[in-house]
């Protein structure tokens, strides 16, 4: 899944990046990952390892499934939550990585990365909620006015709401901010499209 700005520079940090893994369902590492989580199902390691073999191959379900059964047996573990949210943002079930991205602010209000991959939640969702996307990278920027990735997101969020005032003068800081990003160009062709000068 790529990000609001369609390339995965704009995921935050500990956002899994999918791309370029090799999508070999049938691994016997895999094989035995799973074997072993299914046979002992109260083994959260087991639980987690099958996770993560699984979301490197892209079977989400499977993957949202062993991390879901990790969750049950260590409900505190942040670690398993954060993923839980973003395996459902990869698998395209915003409204799903809404809710543990929700859990995980419960548990760690400050954690700017998962802040920001919940704003993403709100941009990609069939109907979009800029506004709240919007909102969400703003409480990353008031914390962390150099954020780069919610600094990114919310030109994307500015841009598709129409806001040309506002993508400018928050492209004019992420060109401050990261003066090599590779979004600039296509940022500044958007908004000569929107008509900004």
């Amino acid at each position: 899944v790529a990000s609001a700005g369609q390339s995965n520079s704009a995921m935050p940090a500990g956002h899994p990046d999918i791309s370029g893994q090799q999508n070999v369902p049938n691994s016997p590492e895999l094989q035995l990952a799973v074997e072993k989580a299914k046979n002992n199902p109260n083994d959260f390691e087991a639980q987690v390892k099958a996770a993560e073999l699984s979301n490197r191959v892209e079977q989400y379900e499977q993957t949202i499934e062993f991390l879901r059964i990790a969750n049950k047996l260590k409900p505190d573990d942040y670690e398993t939550i954060v993923n839980l949210g973003n395996v459902n943002f990869d698998s395209g079930r915003f409204a799903d990585a809404e809710k543990w991205y929700l859990a995980a602010l419960e548990k760690k209000k400050d954690d700017s990365n998962v802040r920001t991959d919940l704003g993403l939640t709100f941009i990609f969702r069939d109907t979009p909620n800029y506004d709240r996307a919007i909102q969400e990278f703003n409480t990353v920027l008031t914390a962390e006015p150099n954020h780069v990735y919610a600094l990114q997101n919310s030109i994307v969020a500015y841009l598709r709401k129409g806001d040309a005032a506002k993508a400018k003068e928050n492209l004019v800081k992420l060109e401050t901010t990261s003066p090599q990003n590779t979004a600039i160009p296509r940022f500044k062709d958007q908004l000569n499209k929107l008509g900004a000068n």
